[in-house]
């Protein structure tokens, strides 16, 4: 007969974890109540856990706390602020600080656009930036911008025909500017014989 409390240790709280409350993360034992988020304390399972070394953490705890750094890489509203996670742990690089940073970034890229100097909108001239730039025609677009010219409907890349610095969608252009004559319609009527 095994001995009595003789069970796993929890690696959160050190007490006996006996099998009906165990949960098993990386080889570890925790109690149901243990199994948390080491910064937030949410309670974790199975599809919200992520282990780092031996603490459990939140998805988007260990992303804040491990994940990349940088713009496009943030969670969710907030990701554009200024938080280095200090609160974490985290301690930022000084050197990496403030606009001397940001102008090293602009430096190696073409995002001129940033103070409105850059690309112009072929459609409507205002100031186009990277986050939405669409380039066709030789010609730089807003996206909310990349619309055929005759039905305003919107572009991609396989709906897209150009004619002379404007751009339409492939049955417009067809319309405008395809081969004329019997057989060459667009519609149900196009391919009736007489």
């Amino acid at each position: 007969m095994p001995p009595l409390g003789g069970g796993a240790k929890c690696s959160r709280c050190g007490k006996s974890v006996y099998a009906a409350e165990e949960i098993k993360t990386n080889s570890y034992s925790y109690h149901k109540m243990c199994h948390r988020c080491f910064l937030c304390e949410t309670g974790l399972d199975s599809k919200t856990v992520s282990p780092h070394e031996d603490e459990l953490y939140c998805k988007k705890c260990h992303a804040r706390k491990f994940g990349i750094k940088g713009v496009g890489f943030g969670i969710g509203g907030g990701s554009l602020g200024m938080d280095e996670g200090e609160q974490l742990g985290n301690v930022p690089d000084p050197s990496l600080r403030g606009a001397p940073a940001v102008a090293a970034a602009y430096a190696h890229s073409d995002l001129t656009g940033v103070t409105g100097e850059g690309d112009r909108c072929s459609r409507c001239g205002g100031s186009v930036y990277a986050a939405e730039k669409k380039v066709a025609a030789n010609m730089t677009w807003h996206s909310k911008c990349f619309t055929c010219f005759m039905c305003n409907k919107r572009l991609d890349s396989t709906t897209l025909a150009d004619k002379d610095g404007e751009i339409f969608c492939k049955g417009c252009y067809g319309k405008g500017f395809g081969p004329k004559g019997v057989g060459f319609g667009t519609g149900s009527g196009a391919l009736a014989t007489q």
